[in-house]
């Protein structure tokens, strides 16, 4: 992402990984430009234009920003005509952000000052997404509905797993008597599958199978991680599986897009849809 500078060229015994990382943090600490990277955690790409007005300085001003943000990897750009789109340069970047604002978001938030402020915290708690995956309480019942039916395992340290009572089936009947889905190229090793925090369980690729939901299984991107939710402070579903199911909510048309922000808020198909996959009650979605 950025560039090292070797021990030898120090002339000392500091880690040589100092100076990259100053100048990521350097990248970082300026209120314009994380405003810019958390509202391209939406997954977007957006103009210039659009990200000025967003953060609230002039054109030009952004403009500067966003060729360090460039510079620096932490934005990916591509030009139609007239317009410059920029997006986040990929996922590590995006779990970057969003492992950063947890540590600074204010608990409890501060009191919205308009009535419109106040809609728009309550449809971004309620349910978002965080780069490519379900966040809010859409996120976490999602989530919970997962581990709840033993398709997802909670992993707390290497090697171990939560203990708890036997997972209840999903609906549908997905127990262990159910056809394997057929075999795919291996996954992460499981030492690297362990430091995520979650473990998509072979009921669990199963379930994704039977349900349409295609999992890219092809990249060194963890299944299944875990993400501390900000506004719940419990962990979500990301990684691939989270990013796979979010994609196909929103294009199944379970989830749509509210307002100009990461909102989304649960259609009725996708209160039925979740009810019957996941058992989710739907007055936990609203």
């Amino acid at each position: 992402m950025l560039e090292h500078v070797s021990i030898t060229e120090t002339g000392n015994d500091r880690d040589a990984r100092a100076p990259g990382l100053a100048a990521l943090a350097g990248l970082v600490a300026d209120e314009t430009r994380a405003a810019c990277l958390l509202a391209l955690l939406d997954g977007r790409a957006w103009t210039a234009g659009e990200l000025a007005r967003h953060a609230g300085v002039a054109p030009s001003t952004l403009s500067e920003h966003l060729g360090k943000l460039v510079a620096g990897g932490l934005l990916a750009e591509e030009r139609q005509g007239r317009h410059r789109y920029v997006r986040l340069a990929g996922t590590r970047v995006a779990q970057l952000v969003e492992d950063l604002a947890v540590q600074v978001a204010p608990h409890p938030a501060p009191r919205p000052r308009t009535l419109r402020a106040a809609s728009a915290g309550s449809a971004m708690a309620r349910g978002r997404t965080c780069y490519d995956h379900l966040a809010g309480r859409i996120g976490i019942a999602v989530t919970d509905a997962l581990t709840a039916h033993g398709l997802l395992s909670r992993l707390h340290e290497p090697g171990g797993r939560t203990g708890g009572a036997e997972p209840a089936p999903p609906p549908g009947g997905a127990t262990s008597s159910a056809p394997a889905a057929p075999p795919g190229p291996p996954g992460p090793p499981a030492s690297r599958e362990r430091a995520t925090g979650f473990l998509l369980t072979e009921a669990g690729l199963r379930w994704f199978e039977r349900s349409g939901i295609a999992l890219d299984r092809s990249t060194r991107r963890p299944l299944a991680r875990a993400c501390l939710d900000w506004t719940e402070r419990r962990p979500h579903l990301a990684g691939a599986a989270g990013a796979a199911l979010c994609r196909h909510a929103l294009d199944a048309g379970w989830c749509v897009r509210i307002g100009s922000e990461r909102a989304v808020k649960v259609t009725a198909a996708g209160e039925r849809a979740l009810a019957e996959l996941l058992g989710i009650d739907a007055h936990s979605l609203r």
